[in-house]
């Protein structure tokens, strides 16, 4: 994820110091209530996904469409993004999207105000809402002007941190109750990539599930293909294709001639609308 930012052996050491592993029962009806006009209908993709740091060149995406990887990842924006997007253009969403893949957006906003690592926006209690609904108008612009229509979602790229410290969690969880209540407002749909030891699950977890964020990307590197097997909360939570597991990080990876280094998803959930 923007973890890609750091080191394999940082990714790591982040991990396991975050946290001590949204909507209960969430699907489609969750992500869509606040809207006020007909929503497009979820565009959902189920199968093989990976994501790197920036976009691959539309040859190297050709070359990749081997039946195996369907969907793939892209940061569209944030202040935190951590690589260039020479690629990721409107162009380039269209040409990837006529050749068959499905795209899901991420946006690395606001990091917590706990975490150890240095970002370039960095929230605090007296910014948290209104960077939550300024970064989500951002990010609905990104995509936008990416031809990612309204129906799309956002996911909302939250790194590691220790969600034990309480003040640190209420700051995180009042940005993303903002950043959701904007994305909904705009008819865009609210994902959410976190860690299943901290980020995702301060989501998953949350006893006031007010705002929060309808689909849910959880990083377990695990190795294990699955968005159910191995989920770490309720059964009942974050159902009706809703889910996306981060399961491989750093694989290199070449297919006709192209090498790329990515991370693995299991995807269950809503995709860009484009086209």
């Amino acid at each position: 994820m923007a973890e890609h930012r750091q080191s394999k052996k940082r990714r790591y050491i982040t991990w396991a110091t975050a946290g001590a592993a949204v909507v209960a029962g969430a699907g489609i009806a969750a992500q869509t209530s606040m809207a006020a006009t007909t929503w497009p209908a979820q565009k959902t993709f189920t199968g093989h996904a990976f994501d790197t740091c920036s976009a691959p060149s539309l040859s190297a995406m050709k070359a990749w469409h081997t039946g195996f990887y369907g969907a793939a990842a892209v940061y569209v924006g944030g202040k935190n993004r951590g690589c260039r997007q020479p690629n990721l253009t409107a162009s380039w969403v269209k040409s990837v999207s006529s050749v068959g893949y499905k795209l899901i957006p991420i946006y690395v906003g606001a990091q917590p105000p706990c975490q150890t690592s240095s970002n370039p926006e960095k929230l605090t209690a007296s910014t948290a809402a209104s960077l939550g609904a300024s970064d989500a108008a951002d990010a609905v612009a990104k995509e936008a002007a990416l031809g990612m229509k309204a129906g799309s979602p956002v996911y909302l790229d939250m790194e590691p941190y220790s969600i034990t410290n309480k003040s640190c969690n209420d700051t995180v969880l009042t940005y993303v109750r903002a950043f959701d209540k904007t994305l909904r407002a705009k008819t865009y749909r609210a994902g959410f990539y976190g860690f299943s030891s901290s980020s995702a699950k301060a989501i998953a977890t949350a006893s006031n599930k007010t705002d929060l964020p309808g689909n849910l990307w959880y990083a377990l590197w695990d190795k294990k293909y699955t968005t159910t097997t191995d989920w770490p909360w309720g059964s009942t939570h974050f159902t009706d294709h809703s889910r996306g597991h981060q399961y491989m990080v750093n694989s290199k990876e070449t297919r006709h001639g192209y090498t790329i280094t990515v991370d693995r998803d299991a995807w269950d959930g809503p995709v860009a609308i484009t086209g």
